[in-house]
């Protein structure tokens, strides 16, 4: 071998060694895998649906609001016990909605919000899923959107207390259509406190996930793992839809994201759910297919 070669293979070797060092420094970008309570049996007690939901392969779990102090300290210990963070609350916003032409409805819903934060607080969350208002027959879009960005307001001084994200989640409620929508009314808070729980098949029938994630990009603070086939109109089993899988990680990588991705499904068994883990790993590494 001659200088030159040596030089070479040399070179190399530091190149390899190198990369490798700054790959061990960087941090892990691989979303974590999330479950919501209600998939797991409920006939199991509490400490059981946990400690079930971390030994098929998860790494978080989502809940729904509870105002009740027992119950969120049993959740709590449920969680701690099994090593299954509690990482954010479903609270939703369809039964007293922030924009209802009733400004006492609107005004229960809102304090309703701020126990939620709280629940949030006492089980270990750092977010909360807010749908933000309700556009129908009796609430126009532009009274909605005024009235969801003036009771939200509100309660930020209080998210940022408690350092619980409001997280909104573009759903079927006939609000923020669009990504460009949900940009600009996350954007019009000024505040870290106000972020998009993105949720992946809820935008199928009307466009695209991928392009929803890039637009908001880090806005993204959640996100929900569900698919869609537009030709039956109907939520179907990961990878069984039109959601283009590999596109939305790619789509989610360029974001940076690295949070809890939740399945949003139906409950199952133990082997139901270790398939449904198992899909979301083929969605982290890019080999979900449409129509698995």
């Amino acid at each position: 071998m001659n200088r030159r070669e040596v030089l070479g293979l040399a070179g190399a070797a530091g190149a390899t060694l190198i990369a490798g060092r700054a790959r061990a420094a960087a941090p892990d970008r691989r979303p974590k895998k999330s479950l919501i309570l209600s998939m797991l049996p409920a006939d199991l007690p509490l400490e059981e649906r946990f400690a079930l939901g971390k030994s098929v392969g998860f790494d978080g779990i989502e809940i729904a609001p509870t105002f009740n102090p027992d119950e969120q300290k049993a959740l709590r210990a449920a969680s701690d016990k099994a090593g299954l963070p509690i990482h954010s609350i479903i609270f939703g916003g369809w039964k007293k909605p922030l924009t209802h032409q009733d400004p006492q409805v609107a005004a229960e819903g809102l304090e309703e919000v701020r126990q939620g934060l709280a629940c949030a607080k006492a089980v270990g969350a750092d977010n909360l899923l807010l749908v933000p208002g309700i556009v129908n027959a009796q609430v126009r879009y532009t009274d909605a959107w005024e009235r969801a960005r003036k009771q939200i307001k509100q309660v930020v001084p209080l998210a940022a207390k408690l350092k619980v994200v409001i997280a909104i989640e573009e759903v079927w409620n006939d609000f923020l259509l669009s990504p460009l929508e949900m940009v600009r009314f996350v954007d019009d808070f000024h505040s870290p406190w106000v972020r998009a729980y993105f949720d992946v098949g809820n935008v199928v029938r009307t466009g695209y996930p991928q392009d929803w994630i890039r637009t908001l990009g880090k806005r993204i603070n959640r996100v929900h793992l569900k698919d869609f086939k537009r030709k039956d109109n109907k939520f179907v089993g990961l990878g069984e839809g039109d959601v283009d899988w590999p596109e939305v990680r790619r789509a989610l990588g360029e974001a940076g994201f690295a949070s809890y991705c939740t399945a949003e499904l139906g409950k199952g068994d133990e082997a139901y759910l270790r398939d449904v883990a198992g899909r979301i790993d083929k969605i982290f590494d890019g080999t979900l297919a449409r129509n698995e």
